[in-house]
């Protein structure tokens, strides 16, 4: 197993530095008041296209030879890996074709057609739509770029972790949700190489938990039936990748309710004046709940991971 290394992130920000903003850390003293620890939002909504996922693309391509970009880009994404290729595609001057399930946000589909990638809707959930992806991808002679199981996107997605660590002196505790584990796995190593002590925690949704599952029985499970509830969080198998480096760098992962994720939602806005998207939230519901009780006086950064919302949709939810 080869373990990505500082010089790996360093590249990899350097490769996404033109193209991206560096995002703010925001204290939060309601959430301190409420759990004893210093705590502060790293807000990925801020960032282009709305979430950290157009970090890892732009490093994979600036890696990539100029034939390989020439062909075409295909991903299969669940929104917001969509919207990250489409984005540094545009960066590339290139083209790209993204599978979605049917199901995704309105928003996302909208957004990434914006950026120039061409949409195909297909399956229901984003496994439905990465193995049409592959089809596609043989069939027209397309490179790949996987959402989240690529060293190279990986050490991209870790600068959300490298530059946390950096505003947040004397970080002890990163929280990051839990999709496919691309974020977790940049952040959980770049983290680890700045700074061994600090713990990193994974959230995943409690009806999804791959994860969590796969760590616990020490191989990959790929769960039989997942809700399609919260589409960053809505994946049957995690990376392979991702998998390995969880076991060896995240200290700890829990779960969390669907509902106590979506109750997060109207609470970040309230009380931090933030739009954070459903997996984005699942950060702050880890301290909602409790699941995730930093020791008293411990500094704790939690990683919105992006603010595309679906707002018909949350018009419609109820909390309680």
């Amino acid at each position: 197993m080869k373990y990505l290394t500082k010089a790996d992130f360093d590249v990899a920000r350097e490769n996404a530095r033109p193209h991206i903003h560096r995002t703010p850390v925001m204290h939060s003293a309601t959430l301190s008041e409420m759990t004893g620890a210093e705590v502060h939002l790293k807000a990925e909504m801020f960032q282009k296209a709305g979430s950290y996922k157009v970090r890892g693309p732009l490093n994979v391509l600036a890696h990539m030879s100029r034939e390989a970009r020439e062909r075409g880009l295909i991903c299969a994404s669940a929104g917001n890996h969509a919207q990250g290729v489409a984005r540094a595609a545009r960066e590339y001057g290139v083209k790209a074709t993204v599978v979605m399930a049917h199901g995704a946000p309105e928003a996302k589909i909208n957004a990434t057609r914006s950026y120039g990638a061409e949409v195909v809707l297909h399956g229901k959930v984003w496994d439905d739509a990465y193995l049409h992806s592959l089809e596609l991808q043989k069939e027209h002679n397309l490179t790949y770029i996987h959402p989240f199981d690529d060293p190279l996107l990986v050490a991209g997605q870790g600068g959300v972790g490298y530059e946390t660590i950096e505003d947040v002196p004397g970080l002890d505790m990163l929280i990051v949700p839990i999709g496919g584990g691309g974020l977790i796995a940049g952040c959980a190593q770049i983290v680890k190489l700045i700074n061994p002590k600090v713990k990193v925690v994974g959230v995943e949704m409690a009806l999804a938990p791959a994860m969590k599952r796969s760590i616990e029985a020490g191989r990959i499970i790929t769960l039989d039936k997942i809700p399609i509830i919260i589409d960053g969080l809505a994946v049957k198998t995690v990376g392979e990748y991702n998998f390995e480096i969880c076991k060896a760098f995240v200290d700890d992962i829990v779960t969390v309710a669907e509902k106590e994720i979506f109750a997060a939602i109207p609470w970040i806005m309230e009380r931090c004046k933030l739009v954070a998207e459903g997996a984005a939230a699942a950060s702050v519901a880890a301290l909602l709940t409790e699941a995730v009780k930093p020791p008293a006086g411990s500094t704790v950064a939690c990683v919105l991971s992006g603010g595309n919302l679906n707002l018909s949709a949350l018009q419609n939810m109820t909390w309680n």
